[in-house]
Order: structure tokens, then sequence, then C-alpha cells
């Protein structure tokens, strides 16, 4: 098996919601987002894929959230704008994307240095 990571960030701003009610107060993160792909064999340039077309593919999904405020985004209507939820929207948008060949072992979301979330299926 062969993996390539690739790694990406924005700013955007966020207010998690409590049990309760109660809310934190809003502000910035500059969230960090690395995907991992894999595949059984290399493809016929020797690779899994190409680094450019996976960047590509993950820099158009970020772009829905960069300088936003996350809960303004339909995808987070009815959950929290948090970093495990950020983590598995964005792997449910990536995935379907790939080529047939490449599997997306994990999505993972950095908030804050060591603070850190991963969505995988």
């Amino acid at each position: 098996m062969f993996t390539i990571f690739l790694e990406s960030s924005f700013t955007a701003q966020h207010q998690l919601t409590f049990s309760g009610g109660t809310q934190e107060p809003l502000h910035n993160h500059e969230w960090k987002v690395c995907v991992a792909v894999s595949a059984e064999k290399l493809n016929n340039e020797d690779l899994v894929m190409d680094f450019e077309e996976l960047k590509l593919l993950l820099e158009r999904t970020l772009q829905d959230f960069r300088s936003q405020r996350l809960e303004t985004n339909p995808l987070f209507e009815q959950r929290n704008a948090s970093a495990e939820n950020l983590a598995a929207i964005l792997y449910q948008q990536i995935e379907p994307k790939l080529p047939d060949t490449v599997h997306l072992d994990f999505v993972e979301v950095t908030e804050a240095a060591g603070c850190r979330a991963r969505f995988s299926v």
C-alpha cells in the first residue's frame, strides 16, 4: 500500500454552542488540514496520484470555508462547527472526487497547536 499526504491551511471563525445553549466567544483559527490518500499500486506515472491534482481538489474544497464564519455555511446546519465535524464534511466532499484507484484514508483538521481531529471511514 502506498500513501501520500497533503497539507493546507485556511483562516476562518467559529463559535461552538454547548448543551444548554451556552456559546464560546466567536474566534478565528488558522485551520490546518491534512489529507492522506492511498493506492494498492502506483499508476502509470508511478504515483498514487499527482500531488498537484490532489492539491487542486483540496484547495477547491477549502475555498467555501476560507475567511468565513463556519456556522453560516449550510453544511454545518444542525451541527457545531467543530474540528471533528469539519474533518467529516471535508472527507465527504473530497472522497467522491478522487480517482477510482485511490482511497481517502483520512482527513485531519488542526484548529490549534496540539488540538486536532481526524475523520476516516
